[in-house]
């Protein structure tokens, strides 16, 4: 079996490497990395035969960072996953809950575990650059007062407890990740495509753009304005449409959506990703 190298921003026992064996299974090899953009730059210089960021949670929204690495690297979505996201407290082994002082996670991972935290009386919360960083962090510095949030694959793999299973506040809690890579690919039926683009500076611009896809009755999944960097008071829309082999309306949707914006970057087609709970 071909392994496929995989770079993921975090610790081993990440969500992020936890999404890229999902979508990848037995043959992925995960590569862990500091931070996103060191993901992208594995992906761009071939270090890596893919990546695996996350785009949006359903609950907190989307990672702003991303899109501005989307816009700004030479790459491509070649595929995506929504993984069901699951908040464990972790500890170590003979540590009880009562005896945590603190508490440390990646902002998501505090902020999507507010309601049982504040459950817990006499603790303070440290937000950590990872979910699993915090909990090999625990193990490492063997922390008898502190605790981590993170997955069940977190806990396995620093010989952490779990202390308490699921607590995220809202159960319907699912991220996005995106899979990136060098080339683009050409998908089936069920599929999406991503794109950026960038209105013109002029009264109705985006109502134009948007009609594009209403008049090809191009179905538009999601949209999502972020500040176009070097211009102040401007903004790209990130855009995802229903698309596919078969659907001769979106080459068309897209020339005419040229002639009615500034900038416009195609950053992938792909299958419409599974859901892992």
């Amino acid at each position: 079996m071909k392994k496929i190298t995989v770079s993921f921003q975090g610790e081993y026992g990440a969500f992020s490497e936890q999404a890229a064996l999902a979508y990848f299974g037995k043959k992925c090899v995960p590569i862990p990395q500091e931070n996103f953009r060191d993901v992208f730059d594995d992906v761009k210089n071939r270090r890596s035969h893919f990546g695996i960021v996350p785009i949006e949670n359903s609950l907190f929204g989307s990672v702003s960072q991303n899109f501005d690495l989307l816009l700004e690297y030479p790459l491509f979505i070649v595929g995506e996953l929504k993984l069901r996201i699951k908040m464990n407290l972790l500890a170590l082994r003979g540590v009880a809950v009562n005896e945590i002082r603190h508490v440390y996670s990646h902002p998501q991972g505090l902020g999507q575990s507010d309601k049982f935290l504040r459950t817990l009386k006499n603790i303070s919360t440290h937000p950590f650059y990872d979910t699993a960083g915090a909990a090999k962090m625990i193990a490492e510095e063997q922390r008898t007062d502190a605790a981590a949030i993170a997955s069940e694959q977190a806990a396995a793999h620093y010989g952490l407890k779990i202390l308490r299973k699921s607590i995220e506040t809202d159960h319907r809690n699912f991220t996005r990740f995106v899979v990136l890579s060098k080339k683009p690919i050409q998908p089936g039926h069920h599929a999406k495509t991503s794109l950026i683009f960038a209105t013109k500076n002029a009264p109705g611009s985006l109502y134009r753009c948007l009609s594009v896809f209403a008049l090809k009755k191009i179905n538009l999944l999601k949209i999502e304005s972020r500040p176009y960097v070097g211009r102040p008071w401007e903004y790209l829309f990130f855009v995802d449409v229903q698309s596919g082999q078969h659907n001769k309306n979106l080459p068309e949707a897209l020339k005419e959506l040229q002639r009615s914006t500034s900038y416009v970057k195609i950053l992938g087609t792909y299958t419409v990703g599974k859901v892992v709970k």
